[in-house]
């Protein structure tokens, strides 16, 4: 069984920008609710020579850990998927990897319905797992749902009150 261990942090300033080359996100959700999502991603440009498609399966969240399931499908597959079986709107954002103090922070930056919200997650081998966090890391928002993928799809960052 896959684990996911997950810690989520929203992000301050733009010192991060210049440690890591944006790739472009763009996901859906076949499904989503408290038990389960379905969610299929197209990561980089979506053309065949550097696109890559991907279906995750992800279960409830406890705490900061979940079960994930995550297998690479073809890019023609995962483009079909998004444009007619995911409800819109879709997650649009770009992802920038950065390899920090023996971790690796994924900082995304969200376009579309969640325009100006930037996150930065870090996966670790353990839920009490020890880390640094950088000076552009704020709140946590690990265990906020309206921070989830699945609820961002749902409910836009630019509609939550």
């Amino acid at each position: 069984m896959g684990t996911e261990i997950e810690r989520k942090f929203l992000v301050i300033g733009g010192e991060w920008r210049s440690l890591g080359t944006p790739v472009r996100y763009r996901q859906g959700y076949l499904t989503a609710n408290e038990r389960r999502s379905v969610r299929i991603r197209v990561v980089g440009d979506g053309f065949a020579s550097s696109g890559r498609g991907f279906i995750t399966i992800k279960g409830s969240t406890e705490g900061i850990t979940r079960a994930e399931y995550e297998y690479e499908i073809p890019l023609a597959d995962a483009e079909a998927l998004l444009d007619r079986l995911c409800d819109p709107p879709l997650i649009e954002k770009t992802r920038t990897k950065i390899p920090l103090n023996g971790v690796v922070w994924e900082v995304d930056e969200f376009f579309g319905a969640n325009q100006g919200l930037i996150l930065a997650e870090v996966e670790l081998q353990d839920a009490n797992q020890a880390i640094d966090l950088p000076n552009w890391i704020g709140e946590e928002v690990s265990t906020d749902p309206r921070y989830y993928n699945s609820n961002l799809a749902k409910h836009p960052f630019t509609q939550q009150g």
